[in-house]
């Protein structure tokens, strides 16, 4: 997640075309939703039951992600007033419970941004954001497990250079294949 969250502030950055960057999320967030809830629920998104048709309304990351970077771009280039952004996105936040990583990855990818010229301050909210990520982890293994949070200020000051990835296709479509074929594949095993 928050790593992710730190590439959609990123890549909104340094894409040459924000629509086609959310359509593409949105895109695999809809590609991913049933390899997801595989995973996650062993169960199909969409089933019958007694006669009625049922939707599972619980997406992956991208889903997240997608809210994330409309939540960037509303800040950055919204022309409506101040708190009319901020109302917004209370709205993505509360949109991304269906997802993922829910409200986090939206307040990491924005923090983020808005801080990126500034070290301390973008690494000072990251953490504070994090803090609740550690305490719903509870203290036992999960707990430990969601102490990793608090590497990516580390992760990411020593080992990513603030430049545009690469433009290779291979690179650019790598991770949106692999999310849902991975999740795919670990759904299908835990069914079995």
């Amino acid at each position: 997640g928050p790593v992710m969250a730190y590439f959609v502030a990123e890549g909104y950055l340094h894409t040459r075309n924000v629509k086609k960057y959310a359509l593409r999320l949105g895109i695999f967030a809809l590609v991913s939703w049933v390899p997801f809830c595989l995973f996650e629920f062993q169960q199909l998104p969409i089933y019958w039951m007694n006669g009625h048709f049922y939707i599972f309304p619980t997406f992956g990351v991208i889903y997240t992600l997608l809210l994330a970077l409309l939540a960037v771009w509303l800040w950055d280039k919204g022309t409506c007033p101040k708190w009319v952004k901020i109302l917004g996105i209370i709205g993505l936040c509360l949109l991304s419970v269906f997802g993922d990583w829910p409200i986090f990855d939206v307040l990491y990818a924005l923090v983020l941004f808005c801080y990126r010229d500034n070290a301390k301050k973008k690494w000072f909210w990251f953490c504070i954001i994090s803090i609740p990520v550690f305490l719903l982890g509870g203290f036992g293994i999960w707990g430990i497990f969601q102490l990793g949070v608090f590497m990516v200020p580390v992760l990411m000051q020593f080992f990513y250079n603030g430049e545009s990835g690469s433009r290779h296709p291979v690179h650019k479509w790598f991770f949106y294949i692999f999310y849902p074929l991975h999740l795919l594949v670990l759904g299908v095993m835990q069914m079995m």
